[in-house]
């Protein structure tokens, strides 16, 4: 079954509440090799203007990635899983993910194209804080190989 093309505009329900901790942040930026004391050292962070450690921009693929999986998990939808490859992933930050952060994502398929043998689909994330802040749009575009 293919992806279906009638998703293209759907948003799905907003993912439950994530807090978004020092501990988090820690341990992605070590993962990542980012070696900037204002991921690790609050005192550093509240110095520079932020009220707590603040997470390196891509950290919001943690937050989006959970409202993404369950989108594309829709049986309606028909992803493949088994056949996708991550094509494209971009952030437009607010302002940065800092401890502390409840946050909360909602995830719009904006795109489902066939690209030869293939089908590409783009999905938005949008993450803001359980108080309606907005923090960071996330884009991923997937693609399904073609059987």
């Amino acid at each position: 079954m293919a992806i279906n093309p009638a998703y293209v505009g759907k948003t799905f329900e907003p993912s439950a509440p994530y807090e978004v901790s020092r501990v988090k942040i820690a341990e992605f930026a070590t993962a990542i090799g980012e070696q900037s004391p204002l991921c690790y050292d609050k005192e550093a962070a509240v110095k520079a203007g932020y009220p707590d450690v603040i997470a390196p921009p891509t950290f919001a693929i943690v937050i989006s990635s959970a409202g993404a999986s369950a989108t594309i998990r829709d049986p309606e939808l028909g992803v493949n899983y088994a056949m996708v490859v991550h094509g494209e992933q971009s952030f437009s930050h607010s302002r940065p993910l800092h401890a502390g952060d409840v946050v909360v994502s909602q995830t719009t398929i904006e795109q489902i194209k066939p690209i030869r043998k293939n089908t590409s689909m783009t999905v938005r994330t949008e993450i803001t804080t359980t108080d309606g802040e907005h923090i960071c749009t996330a884009r991923n575009t997937l693609v399904e190989r073609g059987e």
